[in-house]
């Protein structure tokens, strides 16, 4: 059964919302404020999508100022950062969009690492790699992992696995159903594993045989 606590805390705003209203009287420096503070995870989630640095720096920008243009119209049902995520994936993908150039990424060709290729087809979750691998070579390797999933599921994974959002958030965030995000994550979970355990086996045979130095 609910506490009085509990239920105080759930009826307590976001710490957004005053800043927000901050804003809204005037005070930019209440914007920075929210720059700051999520400056960084815009700037991860557009590098995901559009896997350029420069094109992810101008897509946050974009994105900081479309908000701070368009606050008015946020109306609070749902978190600022939510709100703030959805017009950063639209600006990335808009940004593909112009500078696409008919070059999709195929579920059949390897992710090419300078480590070498990683496979994509399906196989059994390599146990531990954590053992034979540092943690900056693991994020590494796991981001240019990442880049080759299909950009369906890339966006889903970054959103709820890497930047935390809820299954929710994730679905309001792109205009997808719930079970649409349970299925795209799930099937982004399956193809980083398998990519990441055919790539630890290539490395390990490697290092065993001496083939393919």
């Amino acid at each position: 059964m609910p506490t009085i606590q509990s239920i105080a805390g759930e009826l307590e705003p976001h710490p957004d919302v005053a800043l927000i209203e901050r804003v809204r009287g005037g005070d930019l420096s209440a914007y920075d404020l929210l720059v700051r503070k999520y400056e960084r995870q815009l700037f991860r989630i557009a590098q995901h999508i559009t896997q350029n640095r420069e094109d992810a720096e101008d897509v946050m920008q974009d994105a900081f100022l479309k908000a701070y243009e368009k606050l008015e119209q946020f109306q609070g049902n749902s978190k600022f950062y939510t709100w703030l995520v959805r017009i950063a994936v639209n600006e990335s993908l808009m940004r593909l969009r112009k500078r696409r150039t008919g070059k999709m990424v195929s579920i059949d060709e390897d992710i090419e690492t300078e480590e070498g290729s990683v496979p994509r087809d399906l196989a059994d979750w390599a146990p531990d790699p954590e053992q034979n691998y540092n943690q900056a070579e693991l994020g590494e390797i796991l981001r240019k992992t990442i880049q080759g999933l299909p950009q369906g599921f890339r966006i889903v994974f970054v959103l709820r696995d890497v930047e935390g959002l809820s299954t929710e958030e994730t679905a309001e965030t792109l205009g997808l159903s719930i079970p649409a995000v349970k299925s795209r994550l799930l099937r982004a979970r399956l193809q980083l594993r398998e990519r990441l355990s055919r790539y630890f086996h290539r490395k390990k045979a490697i290092k065993e045989t001496g083939v393919g130095k």
